[in-house]
């Protein structure tokens, strides 16, 4: 009798004749580098139970009409694109090529010394206020993000806080990266970008990118597929 393996359980060919066989267990999925990509992340989001008091507006004097969203292991929301350009100085991010310049970040890399806006990929969360408090949903600075924009996924950190009342806003890096503008006079999109921040996680250093990236991984495939 010929048979059909599925993970590690042999069964009958003419048990699954005619039939779609069940899918692999999360556990075989990883384990045959099936990996994940934009589009994965946003089915697993599924509907959005919101967890904010309120909703957030993406610039200042706009509607407010952003949920903070709460998915079990991650929270999300899903709104434009700001460019932060603030921290170190660079060539691309100073006081000349940014009207609103600060050279600080919220919160700073293994060494002390503030972000580098220009190279590493992260994202800005409200401060914390009666609307939503990032650090009751586990969230704190080097926490993983991943952010997806026109099915391009790129895995960031929580680098900065911005105003109380408005959400939607990233890194020069994380705009470069994700093929938006960068510039942060003229840069950004207004609208069509997700936010995804998985609680209690934290890239160390928070500086490295390629920890984000191995760290993004890991933590996508368990929030798609399952523990």
């Amino acid at each position: 009798m010929s048979t059909v393996v599925l993970g590690t359980t042999a069964l009958p060919a003419a048990a699954y004749a005619g039939a779609v066989p069940p899918p692999p267990a999360p556990d075989d999925y990883r384990a045959a580098g099936y990996g994940v990509d934009a589009d994965d992340l946003l089915d697993a989001l599924g509907r959005c139970d919101q967890i904010s008091d309120g909703k957030y507006s993406t610039d200042s004097g706009k509607r407010e009409n952003i949920p903070v969203c709460d998915h079990g292991s991650a929270v999300s929301w899903k709104a434009d694109m700001d460019i932060d350009c603030d921290g170190r100085r660079t060539a691309r991010c100073n006081e000349d090529t940014d009207p609103s310049f600060l050279p600080t970040t919220s919160f700073t890399q293994s060494d002390g010394r503030y972000l580098n806006s220009e190279k590493l990929p992260f994202i800005v969360v409200p401060m914390p206020s009666s609307t939503w408090d990032y650090r009751r949903s586990g969230i704190r600075g080097g926490s993983l993000a991943a952010i997806i924009y026109k099915g391009r996924l790129q895995y960031a950190v929580v680098g900065d806080t911005g105003p109380e009342g408005i959400i939607g806003e990233a890194s020069y890096g994380a705009a470069k990266a994700l093929g938006i503008d960068p510039d942060p006079a003229t840069g950004g999109v207004p609208s069509g970008v997700t936010y995804i921040v998985f609680k209690n996680s934290r890239v160390s250093p928070i500086e490295s990118r390629s920890a984000a990236e191995s760290l993004g991984e890991d933590l996508a495939e368990r929030f798609v597929y399952g523990d």
